[in-house]
């Protein structure tokens, strides 16, 4: 009975052991914990902020006014881009609306005003609409006024993504010259040189350089893309208010 006892307490041991070393090896190779990686992630995000703030603080107090200048330039471009829409602009048929309901019923003070509101083209088409009953030339000259106005409201921060686009490059030079005085500043007048000043003076150079062109071209090619869109969406209000005014002194069909 008790070499039987013995025999079982060995296996039960046995047992035991082997199935401690399966979890200790199940444990060495299981995955990280969420908390690790989500500290491994942390710690890259770190870094780069870290090198982006190493970056502007190579590059000198003069790289500031580009900074600002960069945060004020994505600001408008992104502005523009909601602002210049094509269907916010010129919503497709609504000359056709305008001239079925001035066909059907006419068209009342409230309804000039309501289409006034509805957009650019309705505010050109309603302008026209409130000399109805004047000569051709009054009703062309009062759609002229009105497109006018809707053309500058729609020129509107593009002269100021302009500027930054033209003085970008002097900022960026404005930091160059500024590099080149700590470069000069680095020489001692016993004809030494202070290393890391000089490294200084060259970092401040070359970047404030890179970010005022990095900053100019995009800011240069938005302008230019939004001012050429705004002179599209002009010339094509023109031409339906010419057409509404054709067909109300029944010169064209509508």
């Amino acid at each position: 009975m008790d070499i039987a006892e013995s025999t079982t307490r060995c296996a039960l041991t046995t047992v035991y052991e082997s199935a401690a070393k399966r979890f200790c090896c199940a444990a060495e190779l299981a995955p990280p914990q969420p908390f690790a990686v989500q500290s491994a992630a942390q710690h890259q995000n770190n870094d780069k902020g870290n090198a982006l703030f190493a970056i502007v603080q190579a590059a000198g107090w003069p790289i500031w006014f580009l900074l600002l200048a960069s945060v004020i330039a994505v600001a408008l471009i992104i502005e523009r881009s909601v602002s210049l829409r094509s269907r916010r602009i010129i919503p497709p048929h609504l000359l056709d609306q305008v001239v079925g309901v001035y066909q059907r019923q006419g068209l009342s003070p409230e309804v000039i005003d309501r289409l006034s509101r509805d957009s650019p083209l309705g505010a050109v088409l309603a302008a026209g609409l409130r000399n109805l009953k004047s000569s051709r030339y009054v009703m062309k000259e009062a759609i002229e006024e009105a497109g006018r106005g809707v053309a500058h409201d729609l020129e509107r921060f593009l002269t100021s993504l302009g500027t930054i686009a033209t003085a970008a490059p002097l900022l960026g030079l404005f930091g160059t010259v500024i590099g080149m005085i700590e470069i000069f500043g680095a020489q001692s007048p016993t004809g030494g040189t202070n290393p890391q000043q000089l490294a200084h003076g060259i970092s401040i150079a070359l970047y404030n350089t890179a970010f005022g062109i990095a900053i100019a071209i995009p800011a240069l090619i938005f302008y230019r893309h939004f001012r050429a869109k705004v002179d599209g969406f002009v010339v094509e209000m023109e031409q339906l208010a010419a057409k509404l005014v054709d067909i109300v002194h029944g010169e064209r069909a509508a």
